[in-house]
């Protein structure tokens, strides 16, 4: 690699690789034609594995040299992020992995099941089917007749090229053009940006308490659970199920949130939006060690600013004890509730 600061290590290259929805293979025939070609490709036993017919080029390939490779698109960057009238400054963040070894057949039957049900597994994670094997009677002739390959991980390198050759200023200013912007592939790609570039502080929309990092895409799983715990008890959620909790959260149309040093949750709002004329907030929590000290402010600042909630007409939510922290933002009670308050925030 000619710039070493663009080398991801090996865990987020195979990571990379892990989760491509499709590989590509350059090979070679025995006479030397090139081979090029998409695979569906998954790692099972310290090799990138997958699976074709038992005659054609794949098959001609065998115990040849190939390249198998994967990317990702991070965000286009538009020369006029950084200047306003050279063109040279445009450019593309991706984050790319290659493998490079010997096409080799898997032989072993149960090793090719194991492979088959790999790649059922991750493109078809619902299941539906009967487990493959070996041995099973459904399966045994088309196991023994399938093509599997494999190429051995030992020479994985991946690169992310995600701004590490720009000065801090400028990376800064390539940050605050994609909150503008503000696709969803955007937002994805500040938190990417920012976990390539540790040493750049935080742009000021992601100003934050001390030891503590904003965050404002879309949430994992394990988020959703964590944000569960935190609103465990909340008076709001009353009779409603944690699963309930967990979805609600993973269908929101928007979500931020906060990290301690750790990367562990420690705040968390929700947001559903049509992005024009109406938007409710909605479980708006922080982890009862960290009130006190801003954060509910510095995530709600970020909620209002987000993309899919910043030219919204009116923002609503509910509440029975914050509406002093909401009305500081510029919310005003816009009905009673027999036990709390409506309120509003009209633009």
């Amino acid at each position: 690699m000619r710039r070493e600061q663009y080398r991801m290590d090996r865990a987020r290259a195979l990571a990379l690789l892990q989760r491509a929805p499709v590989v590509h293979l350059a090979t070679t025939t025995p006479d030397g034609a090139p081979v090029l070609k998409t695979v569906h490709g998954v790692v099972v036993d310290d090799a990138l594995c997958f699976h074709g017919a038992p005659a054609g080029e794949k098959s001609e390939s065998l115990g040849r040299a190939a390249v198998l490779g994967a990317e990702e698109i991070v965000a286009e960057i538009p020369s006029y992020f950084v200047d306003p009238e050279r063109a040279c400054p445009a450019t593309t963040y991706y984050e790319s992995v290659q493998v490079h070894g010997v096409l080799e057949e898997v032989t072993d039957l149960d090793a090719k099941a194991r492979v088959l049900g790999a790649l059922m597994s991750r493109f078809q994670p619902e299941g539906g089917h009967v487990p493959i094997t070996a041995d099973h009677p459904m399966y045994k002739s088309a196991v023994k007749g399938i093509l599997i390959v494999r190429v051995s991980l030992e020479r994985l390198d991946g690169k992310g090229k995600l701004g590490q050759n720009r000065k801090p200023e400028e990376l800064a200013l390539i940050l605050l053009r994609l909150w503008e912007r503000g696709t969803p592939a955007d937002l994805a790609a500040i938190e990417r940006v920012r976990e390539a570039n540790p040493s750049v502080p935080p742009p000021a929309f992601l100003a934050a308490p001390d030891g503590v990092q904003l965050h404002m895409c879309r949430l994992t799983a394990a988020d959703a659970a964590r944000a569960a715990d935190l609103l465990e008890g909340a008076y709001w959620n009353a009779g409603v199920s944690r699963e309930t909790i967990e979805r609600s959260h993973l269908g929101a149309t928007v979500w931020v949130g906060a990290r301690d040093q750790r990367g562990r949750l420690i705040a968390s709002a929700r947001a559903n939006s049509d992005g024009a004329k109406h938007a409710w907030i909605y479980d708006v929590i922080v982890d009862p060690e960290w009130r006190g000290r801003g954060l509910a402010r510095a995530v709600l600042r970020l909620l209002l600013a987000h993309p899919a909630i910043r030219h919204v007409r009116n923002v609503r939510l509910g509440t029975r004890d914050a509406q002093r922290l909401y009305q500081g933002l510029g919310f005003v009670v816009e009905a009673p509730r027999p036990h709390g308050w409506d309120l509003l925030l009209s633009r």
